[in-house]
């Protein structure tokens, strides 16, 4: 009976943590720039799974900005990454527990041998360090899977900083949140570990780019070219719809950066 009760307080725990962090993240005024808006899992031209990439210290922002989207979440198997595990799932989220080299891989392979059309999202650096670091086991399973990596910079205005081993952001509400979005990075097939080593360290080299400059434009310290806010499922359809957002380089509107097009990209790599 005990054990029945501390299941459900659990439950109701997570239900109001998860509704508390969604209405938090959603106060944040939030802007994206894509180098090819077309690696978005909510545009329409995005047909095949991704990898995403980001660093363990912004894991909230991804988690609300893309909720509902078909993606499995490695998650941690360690006891205290059950929270996340939990709430990730009420947010719609496939989860996978393990790392990408130990349970998580070969689960993950399961999914995609039952032609589960799934996008993945996966912190390199986490469950537990180093900080801002790529550990191999993505760039593994993208040339296992034969997915590409799209890597991804967060940033947010003066954020509060919890002293963990990433010190994990967490947004002022109201403040500014930006995306910078990198190119897909595609990794060959049957790479060995030291084929494996100079893709590692292109993503390693590009996730920080891209948090730095995410990092700096959310501060005000910059500005990028051609940015959009970063827009939920049922608004990025309706400008879709409307003819405001194409990822062509004939956009007419100039509302949506038409990032296939060099010369209109918001910056470079």
């Amino acid at each position: 009976m005990a054990a029945i009760e501390e299941r459900v307080w659990s439950s109701a725990a997570v239900g109001v943590a998860t509704m508390v962090v969604r209405l938090w993240m959603h106060s944040l005024h939030y802007r994206v720039a894509y180098y090819d808006p077309r690696v978005d899992p909510f545009h329409p031209e995005c047909k095949r799974p991704k990898i995403y990439l980001f660093w363990h210290e912004y894991l909230l922002c991804p988690l609300i900005v893309r909720a509902g989207v078909p993606m499995v979440l490695v998650v941690s198997r360690h006891r205290d990454a059950d929270l996340l595990d939990k709430a990730a799932r009420r947010l719609g989220f496939l989860t996978v527990r393990g790392s990408t080299y130990r349970g998580g891989a070969q689960a993950l392979l399961k999914i995609f041998k039952k032609d589960c059309p799934v996008h993945i999202a996966i912190t390199p650096d986490g469950p537990r360090g180093p900080r801002r670091s790529v550990a191999p086991g993505a760039i593994f399973l993208a040339s296992r899977l034969q997915i590409p990596i799209v890597p991804l910079g967060f940033g947010y205005d003066r954020p509060l900083r919890i002293p963990t081993w990433d010190r994990f952001a967490v947004p002022r509400p109201g403040s500014r949140a930006r995306c910078v979005v990198g190119p897909a990075i595609f990794v060959p097939e049957h790479l060995t570990r030291e084929g494996l080593e100079p893709y590692r360290r292109l993503v390693a080299e590009q996730l920080g780019t891209l948090t730095e400059l995410a990092e700096q434009w959310a501060a005000g310290q910059a500005e990028l070219p051609y940015s959009v806010p970063l827009l939920a499922r049922f608004h990025f359809e309706r400008y879709f719809r409307a003819g405001e957002i194409d990822g062509s380089a004939d956009s007419a509107q100039g509302t949506f950066p038409a990032c296939s097009h060099p010369k209109r990209r918001p910056f470079s790599l």
